[in-house]
This record gives structure tokens, C-alpha cells and sequence, in this order.
């Protein structure tokens, strides 16, 4: 127990240092090469940061603890929307773009409504276990392309590759070769550290007698999201509001696309434990991610949303705690 502790303590260090290299690396890239923060939060970062999620569900597709590799993701997702825009509204205003309103979070709401599906196929085919095949997974991966290719695309074009007004803040110059460092260094410190951290929270659950559905959605989802956590949050404080959005979209669209896809295509995926409760609750997050960013404050998230955000998280754990 006592190294358990150790290790969670030692990775939630990791990660806040790789965190602050990483926002400070991917930001100075984005300068010099003319690219907004949004882009490459939605690119290198949310990929970086959800390499954790990556590692952990693809290892539990192979070991065949498909609940826990399906549980990662929605419970990821869930942590990202509610804790983490919802902590990240606290520390700062959101203000959301008008391209981020009208493409990507569409597409996390889309990536929430495809979880709902495949979590519900058993009943929609009329029997049997609710299931993420390979054909899923495969279309799941074709549709990650797809994204790519419209962010990269997008990133060509002037008014959505140069950095917002709001982004271009004085700065030190840092090399290329310095910021290229940052980046790896970061990363490496955000993955290893989260790595650390799972183990270690997991560790503690399992001496506790928590099950491994339950593990897969809270201790797992908010160790594995502790990276995009750090990132979106110091984003925030250093005035990147586009880098700390584009972290939590992009991750959460990877989650799905990418990383249950992946899992998916390596062995078909059960939901298990999984239920409407969990998958209704990814997407009236996705939802009220939207609402509050269109309407209200318009375009910005401000600190009554996040708190609103905030407390819906730490409900959806009540309820789930009270169903041990």
C-alpha cells in the first residue's frame, strides 16, 4: 500500500512538470510556424495526453479486460468534459471560438452519440452483449483519418491557421530545437507519470475491493486524464484559451476514434458494467459543453458554467459510489 501511494504521489509530479514543458514547448512551435494554439491542441497535444488512454486500453483489449479498455474511455471523456473545462473554467473564462462551436464540439457530441449506439447494440439488435467489433472498430479508425485530414487542412487555411488575437501574447522566443525538446520531454513525463499514477490509484482501489468496472471509470479514467487535466489548466493560466479547448476536444474525439477503435480492431470490445448511466451522462456532458459555450456568456465559458460542469462531476462519482 505505502508504494502505491508513493507512485501516485510521484506521478501526479510528473505530470504537472511535463504539463508546463509541454504547453510551453507546443506553444512556441505554434508561433513560429504560424499555427493557432486550437490546432495544435488538437494535433500534438491531444494526442500526447492521450497516449495514457491509448497505452491502458490496448493493453486490456489484449489481456481481455475489455471493460476496463471501454471503461477507460467513457469514464476519460466524462472527466475531460465535466472536471477538467469545468476546473479549467475556474481558473479562467473559456472563450470558445466560433469554428470550434460550429465543427469540433459537434464532433464530440457525434463521438458521444456513436458511444451510445455501440453501447446499446445488444438491445438494438435484439438480444446479446453490447459490443464494439472489429467492423466498429475499423470504421472508428476510418473516421479518425477523417478528422485528421479536416484538421490539418483546416490549419491551411489563413483565418483558421494564424493565432487568434487572443492567442498572440508576448513572449520569449525559444528555439525550434528547445521547443522540440520541450515537447518530448513533456510528453515522456505526462505518460510516464500517468502511468505511474494508474498503477499506483489502482493499486490502492483493488486493496480496497473495488471493482474493475468501477476502477475502469474513476480511478483509471481520472489518472489516465490527469495529463489533459495539467495541460488544459496551465493552458488556461498562461492565456491559451485555444490550446486548453483544443486539448480537451481533440482528446476526447481520439478517445473514441482512435484509441476505442484501435482496442476495438485488436479484439472486439464488451461493454460488461457499462451502462446507459455512464453513456448518458458522456452525452449530456457533450450537450452542456455546447450549450454553455453558444449561449448564456456568449462564446465563453465562464466560472458559473465551470462550477455547474464541476459539481456534475462530482455527482456522477456520488451516484456511482452509492451503486457499490
Amino acid at each position: 500500500m505505502i508504494m502505491n501511494i508513493v507512485w501516485l504521489v510521484a506521478g501526479l509530479v510528473l505530470i504537472l512538470v511535463g504539463a508546463n514543458a509541454l504547453t510551453d514547448g507546443s506553444s512556441a512551435i505554434a508561433r513560429k510556424m504560424g499555427i493557432s494554439d486550437l490546432v495544435v491542441g488538437l494535433t500534438v497535444v491531444a494526442f500526447g495526453t492521450s497516449a495514457p488512454e491509448l497505452a491502458i486500453s490496448v493493453l486490456s483489449a489484449i489481456s481481455g479486460n475489455a471493460p476496463l479498455a471501454v471503461g477507460n474511455v467513457v469514464g476519460s471523456n466524462i472527466f475531460n468534459i465535466l472536471a477538467i473545462i469545468g476546473v479549467t473554467a475556474l481558473v479562467r473564462p473559456i472563450v470558445v471560438s466560433k469554428s470550434v462551436m460550429t465543427m469540433e464540439i459537434p464532433m464530440v457530441i457525434l463521438s458521444s452519440a456513436i458511444l451510445l449506439v455501440l453501447g446499446n447494440s445488444g438491445r438494438i439488435d435484439g438480444g446479446g452483449a453490447n459490443m464494439v467489433s472489429r467492423v466498429d472498430g475499423i470504421f472508428l479508425l476510418v473516421f479518425f483519418l477523417l478528422f485528421m485530414r479536416y484538421t490539418f487542412a483546416s490549419a491551411r487555411q489563413p483565418g483558421l491557421s494564424a493565432p487568434a488575437a487572443e492567442e498572440q501574447k508576448p513572449a520569449a522566443i525559444m528555439p525550434m530545437w528547445k521547443s522540440a525538446v520541450y515537447v518530448l520531454a513533456g510528453l515522456a513525463a505526462l505518460v510516464w507519470g500517468g502511468d505511474r499514477f494508474v498503477d499506483g490509484a489502482s493499486g490502492i482501489a483493488s486493496g480496497l475491493g473495488v471493482s474493475q468496472a468501477v476502477i475502469g471509470l474513476t480511478i483509471v479514467a481520472a489518472g489516465t486524464s490527469l495529463p489533459e487535466l495539467a495541460t488544459s489548466v496551465v493552458a488556461a493560466a498562461k492565456g491559451k484559451p485555444g490550446l486548453a479547448v483544443g486539448n480537451v476536444i481533440g482528446s476526447n474525439i481520439f478517445n473514441v476514434l482512435l484509441v476505442l477503435g484501435l482496442s476495438a480492431t485488436i479484439t472486439p470490445l464488451s461493454f460488461g458494467a457499462i451502462g446507459n448511466l455512464d453513456l448518458l451522462t458522456l452525452m449530456g456532458a457533450s450537450v452542456a459543453f455546447y450549450i454553455f459555450g453558444w449561449f448564456f456568456d456568449k462564446r465563453t465559458i465562464n466560472r458559473a458554467e465551470g462550477a455547474v460542469l464541476a459539481l456534475g462531476y462530482a455527482a456522477y462519482i456520488a451516484v456511482l459510489l452509492s451503486r457499490l
